[in-house]
């Protein structure tokens, strides 16, 4: 008797299918604004945990335009929470920034971490010029309830 090859194509399961059209969704929904309008004013939201600061920068709409972190600047660790370590985030996010016309932005500042200050040197020594300062750090006006009184 002669082979006969095996000739018949298998269709993907409807499992498969569903899978493929959800990965499709994803990948158009996730991709990049590449016509976002960029002003000569902007913001800078700067939050500085005590491990890590974070900066964003977005233009009046609220649109980011550039960001960065400590970690993604390539410290590791205790390092990451270091106002060295903020001041080079924030120097990379407002050089992005500046790349793509900005010049004057409003900052605004969340969070206890170490960062804060050299956060502020930093968007001065890449060039932008800073119109007004804010704390955003949110406060409780109460709190939790205390801890029982401790009995002697």
């Amino acid at each position: 008797m002669a082979d006969k090859k095996d000739t018949t194509v298998e269709k993907p399961s409807p499992v498969k299918q569903e899978v493929a059209k959800r990965d499709e969704k994803r990948s158009s929904s996730a991709r990049k604004k590449t016509n976002l309008k960029v002003s000569s004013h902007g913001k800078i939201y700067i939050t500085a945990t005590f491990n890590n600061t974070l900066v964003t920068i977005t233009n009046e709409k609220g649109d980011t335009v550039s960001w960065s972190t400590a970690g993604a600047r390539g410290f590791k660790g205790t390092r990451k929470s270091t106002p060295y370590a903020a001041s080079l985030a924030v120097e990379d996010a407002a050089r992005k920034a500046m790349e793509k016309g900005m010049k004057t932005v409003d900052v605004f500042v969340r969070g206890p971490g170490s960062g804060r200050d050299s956060a502020l040197r930093g968007i001065k020594t890449a060039g932008l010029s800073i119109a007004l300062i804010a704390d955003i750090t949110p406060i409780p006006h109460n709190g939790p309830r205390a801890r029982k009184k401790r009995r002697v």
